[in-house]
């Protein structure tokens, strides 16, 4: 499991006055040390509520009065457990049923200040879905719609801007609805959801455009989801709901599914305190994907892809003449033999060939973006090579079971059964990857305790 990313308040924020004395720790009115998210909320139990959050706890999860945690935080003044809620991600923006309340609810205006500073831009996203997110909307088409609905197009642990992007990876679809486009990937879209991997595999099957006639397909909703699929952040306006709930339907999202179906039941009888007067366009719904079973996580999705991938990849010699770089024919390796996995780029490690996925190789590492850019010109089967063949890289200096360690974590933000004299090897190779590795967890250690 990965290290949840927390962040803190930039004191630079427009129009918030913040100072030193607004954040020193509040007295907690009794200790909980069985109570649960809600209660160590309610007491200012600092210590029970980071235990409670270090392990795994949903910060945004309501109990059965339809309160979340922060809710209980902000009503007693606790600023300190206020704080570190929303640093593991509670949502406190103010169109929102549960940050309407809590900006209600607030004991004083340092409460007040609080949720205003941590409203100014989006809970934190781990490294996977921030890089995701930044292929994403590195996409034009993605990134302009994001800027014309007024939403942020930055979130903590996310790096994106113009200089650092110059090479973005390009998408191998491109849906359009109501005639407006949405840039995407197959295997980030096949790995979320049963429909688009079998709509790939047969009616989508090499098309580069797909596009959809019906009127009622909502554009928001769909945008939303693919948005969803990349970062596990999904954030829509209310008004979009039932539209996003018929897609989560056929795309086979059962979890996010069931999620949106009781949410659209509360917000039909939702009291808003301070936004009465505001029609449901305004109002928005905002979910983390800490509020979904493990399961139905994009780490989960990616592991599950790169499984596949890991038990087709092959431990046969390669062609001896194989230089580093692209290689026309590589054999018996081609994408008619395992397209179900989707891998787009096969890479060459000691006497063993994996296949993988291209833009999450680039997503994660500048080293691989890098290389893959250049190949941009390579066309599949051409010289002679046998059909479909994939594009072919050669990595020197490493072992397979580093680069295996490597490529889990690019896909998943963490390594399982680590062997702990692994771990130096791995952190000294990755450097040449451009991927840090510096707070990577596993099952019992993370690499910067070795």
């Amino acid at each position: 499991m990965s290290k949840r990313q927390s962040w803190t308040i930039d004191s630079d924020l427009d129009g918030i006055d913040l100072s030193p004395e607004d954040f020193k720790a509040s007295v907690p009115l009794k200790k909980v040390p069985a109570g649960d998210v809600f209660e160590a909320s309610r007491a200012g139990d600092v210590e029970r509520l980071r235990y409670l959050i270090e392990s795994g706890v949903n910060v945004n999860a309501r109990d059965q009065w339809d309160s979340v945690a922060l809710y209980y935080a902000c009503l007693a003044g606790h600023l300190d457990a206020a704080r570190m809620l929303l640093e593991s991600g509670a949502i406190c923006s103010e169109h929102t049923f549960d940050g309407d309340r809590c900006h209600y609810a607030a004991l004083n205006l340092k409460v007040r200040k609080l949720l205003k500073a941590f409203e100014a831009r989006p809970p934190p996203l781990g490294p996977l879905q921030a890089a995701l997110r930044e292929t994403f909307l590195g996409c034009r088409a993605n990134r302009l719609y994001l800027e014309q609905s007024g939403s942020p197009t930055n979130c903590p642990g996310s790096s994106f801007n113009d200089a650092s992007n110059s090479y973005n990876f390009l998408p191998d679809v491109v849906f359009f609805v109501q005639g407006k486009p949405i840039e995407a990937h197959r295997i980030i879209l096949s790995a979320r959801s049963t429909f688009f991997k079998r709509k790939f595999e047969t009616d989508w099957k090499g098309r580069r455009e797909v596009r959809f006639s019906r009127e009622k397909l909502s554009y928001p909703a769909l945008y939303s989801i693919i948005h969803f699929f990349y970062s596990d952040r999904l954030e829509i306006a209310v008004d979009d709901m039932e539209d996003l709930v018929r897609i989560c339907k056929v795309c086979k999202c059962e979890g996010l599914q069931r999620v949106l179906e009781k949410e659209l039941i509360h917000q039909k009888y939702a009291e808003y305190k301070s936004l009465q007067d505001i029609d449901n366009s305004q109002k928005r719904f905002i979910l983390q994907g800490l509020s979904l079973p493990e399961q139905d996580r994009l780490p989960a999705a990616l592991y599950r892809i790169l499984q596949n991938s890991l038990a087709k990849s092959s431990k046969e010699e390669v062609l001896e003449n194989a230089t580093d770089g692209l290689v026309s024919s590589i054999g018996n390796i081609s994408m008619s033999c395992y397209g179900d996995d989707l891998a787009d780029v096969c890479i060459r490690v000691g006497k063993r060939i994996f296949r993988c996925h291209q833009v999450i190789l680039a997503s994660r590492s500048e080293y691989f973006k890098a290389r893959l850019s250049r190949m941009t010109d390579f066309l599949e089967g051409k010289d002679g090579s046998p059909g479909y063949a994939l594009p072919f890289l050669e990595e020197h200096d490493l072992s397979t079971e580093t680069f295996e360690k490597m490529i889990e974590y690019m896909y998943t933000d963490g390594l399982k059964d680590i062997d702990p004299n692994q771990v130096f090897t791995i952190q000294f190779e990755a450097i040449s990857l451009s991927l840090s590795l510096t707070h990577t967890h596993t099952h019992t250690h993370t690499l910067d305790n070795w």
